[in-house]
């Protein structure tokens, strides 16, 4: 769950249930500032910032034996050595960008206090994602006074190089390149970019220098050409997922720094830690569920956060990744989310791919639209997939061949037709349409 943002709603602030607020929907008077009912308000943290994932604690739970494979192999760069490359794997939320972060930054600290420059290039990659910007962005995060900055477009990518590797051997030392969700990066822009890095030691004569990617992918390295296969997977370190019961130890410590004392009250934690678990012990999502969950308390004016705050702060983180989503879908995978939609509403589950061609067939009549072929509204079901707004299963039919069973999996929070009809007046008029549906001849 990651890009979370809290919207305001009044209903969950606790004016549904008539509690009175104070300090939302109240009229300003004549001179007074509308935050100044905000500012006296007391807050219920300490330090908002240590429960967001950005943040590097000063320990990391449960990824002891992670630490200790990566800080073995960067050790190599206290002694003037290369380091090997390395990959480390995990899904979201598993603690790979804050562990290499935690163990970057001790190295550089170590390397500072025995006089042994080591310099840590950090760049993320979905941020970042050209061949180009990587090489400029790293560059020019090593400016000297007397050297130009690397324009943002407009030199030929073999200068970008050259120049980043004359910044390195000046400033000399060992170079650790951590290149976050390099997954992207290569899917997007080819390994290139890879292939470059992981040879620039035979360039470089004052610095040396070692590539660690970190990847969502655990099938990325399928993307890589053979050669850069071998020289980047020198060594893979695997991230796997958080328990429940490890989650709430990371809560726990967070919370203890970033929360006050007492205000969380029993079964917070471990509901908060059972709802990310099941996300795949995703511990992003566990801080985000507590962060928020402590702002739906703030504004219900409680003094306490309560199992009934991290419920609703689920409902609306999920409304909050939901809504964009489908808000910012293409045309024609709207229709077929609408084709799906529309066969729920006709009382069908575990509905078959033709079923849904069918429907999206007449509603792309009713748009006046050419419809695709079905082979492309499969590829489009697969895309919604991995969105997480359906859930196609592949179901095999012996003699018959495989097929799919497709049914939505949208929050009960989040009203998918009203959404579609909202992003476009068209989609409003196509669920008002009589449609002939084929399963119930």
């Amino acid at each position: 769950m990651r890009g979370t943002r809290t919207r305001l709603n009044y209903g969950n602030a606790g004016l549904e249930s008539g509690k009175s607020n104070k300090y939302i929907g109240r009229v300003n008077k004549v001179g007074e500032n509308i935050f100044d009912g905000f500012k006296s308000k007391n807050s219920l943290f300490l330090n908002k910032e240590i429960l967001r994932h950005s943040y590097t604690p000063e320990s990391l739970p449960h990824r002891d034996q992670e630490i200790q494979s990566l800080s073995y192999n960067l050790v190599e760069a206290l002694h003037g050595q290369i380091p090997s490359n390395m990959i480390l794997y995990g899904l979201t939320g598993q603690g790979k960008t804050a562990t290499t972060n935690f163990v970057c930054s001790q190295l550089e600290e170590k390397g500072q206090s025995i006089g042994k420059n080591v310099s840590t290039l950090i760049v993320n990659c979905r941020q970042i994602d050209t061949q180009y910007r990587v090489l400029a962005n790293m560059g020019n995060s090593l400016l000297q006074q007397d050297e130009i900055e690397i324009p943002f477009t407009g030199w030929p990518n073999d200068r970008v190089l050259f120049e980043l590797s004359k910044r390195m051997d000046n400033k000399g030392g060992v170079f650790i390149i951590v290149l976050d969700e390099i997954d992207h990066l290569v899917k997007k822009a080819g390994d290139d970019i890879l292939y470059n890095l992981t040879n620039m030691n035979s360039t470089l004569k004052n610095s040396r220098a070692c590539v660690i990617g970190i990847s969502n992918d655990l099938k990325f390295t399928d993307y890589l050409d053979p050669r850069v296969r071998s020289r980047l997977g020198q060594l893979d370190v695997l991230f796997k997922p958080y328990s429940a019961g490890q989650l709430q130890d990371i809560l726990k410590n967070r919370a203890s720094a970033g929360l006050k004392q007492g205000i969380i009250k029993e079964g917070v934690i471990e509901l908060c830690s059972a709802i990310a678990a099941q996300e795949q012990g995703d511990a992003r999502c566990a801080l985000d569920l507590l962060r928020v969950s402590a702002e739906m308390a703030e504004r219900d004016n409680s003094e306490f956060i309560l199992q009934h705050h991290v419920r609703t702060a689920h409902n609306q983180i999920e409304a909050d990744q939901i809504i964009p989503t489908i808000q910012s879908l293409p045309a024609q995978q709207k229709l077929v989310l609408s084709a799906i939609l529309l066969n729920e509403r006709f009382g069908m589950k575990n509905i078959k791919t033709g079923s849904v061609y069918d429907i999206y067939k007449q509603a792309c009549r009713f748009n006046n639209q050419a419809p695709v072929t079905q082979r492309h509204v499969s590829g489009l079901i697969s895309n919604l997939d991995m969105l997480g707004l359906i859930n196609a299963k592949k179901v095999f039919k012996g003699r018959g061949g495989a097929t799919k069973e497709i049914n939505s999996c949208i929050p009960a929070n989040v009203d998918p037709i009203e959404v579609l009809s909202q992003s476009d007046e068209v989609f409003e008029e196509l669920f008002k349409k009589k449609y002939n549906h084929q399963g119930r001849l």
